[in-house]
């Protein structure tokens, strides 16, 4: 909505496959680090971290096995990368959750998030105008809200199926609040950081790729094409040479 689509989307043209081992690194890091983040929440060695804890790990493996289910019965073949997303947003929608539902309903949490956010994931890419490159609004966004209502629904003692609407009407309330504050002001700051400053990098930085256009470095292919290709495209290129030599000799 502000910062536009890439120039590839806008061509359609295919973007290069992640690195799957770094990205299984990452969610095992997020997945134990997250463990720190709902249970420590307790601040203390008790009942409530040890209820979040174990909510925590059943909601994301319950969503990471329903993303791979999803991905078998729409007629794929199921992926690391979707086993990680899955994985991800089981955590993101257990969040708010945690220490206030049984253990069977955390698996449930984790599935219907799933559902939701792979549904998502799926509508939002058969819209060639979207180009939501990290899927982050239908997996963090989705499954944040989706956490979030149905802790109202099933939060003991207080939640929807225990005969009382309020928690459950204050959560509604508060997603409201959150949701628009959240869009209102991050469009604001985008918009005046645009005016400011400039959100996008030059065509052809972007074509080149931000990683050597921005960094001077290349992530995943360093090669003598890029560096030639990057150094044909700054004048200062006899510097860069030098500089980008000396990286890869040492």
């Amino acid at each position: 909505m502000v910062l536009g689509r890439r120039n590839g989307h806008v061509r359609n043209t295919s973007s290069s496959t992640p690195n799957v081992p770094y990205v299984l690194l990452g969610t095992g890091l997020l997945w134990f680090g997250w463990f720190g983040f709902n249970a420590g929440s307790a601040l203390g060695a008790n009942e409530l971290a040890a209820t979040s804890f174990v909510n925590t790990n059943l909601a994301s493996a319950a969503a990471l096995i329903a993303w791979l289910l999803i991905e078998v019965v729409r007629g794929t073949k199921p992926t690391a990368v979707g086993a990680c997303t899955g994985a991800v947003v089981g955590l993101v929608a257990i969040t708010p959750a945690a220490g206030y539902v049984q253990y069977g309903q955390s698996i449930l949490i984790g599935v219907v998030a799933a559902l939701v956010s792979h549904a998502a994931v799926h509508w939002q890419n058969s819209r060639p105008t979207i180009d939501d490159t990290l899927d982050v609004f239908p997996c963090h966004g989705l499954g944040g809200i989706v956490g979030m209502l149905l802790t109202g629904v099933f939060a003991d003692k207080v939640g929807l199926i225990h005969g009382t609407a309020t928690v459950f009407g204050y959560h509604v309330l508060g997603l409201l609040i959150v949701v628009t504050y959240s869009f209102v002001g991050s469009w604001l700051l985008l918009k005046l950081t645009a005016k400011l400053f400039g959100l996008r990098v030059k065509p052809a930085e972007e074509q080149l790729g931000l990683d050597l256009s921005q960094h001077e470095e290349s992530t995943y292919h360093v090669d003598e094409e890029f560096e030639q290709t990057y150094q044909s495209q700054r004048p200062d290129s006899g510097k860069i040479a030098h500089r980008m030599s000396d990286s890869l000799v040492s």
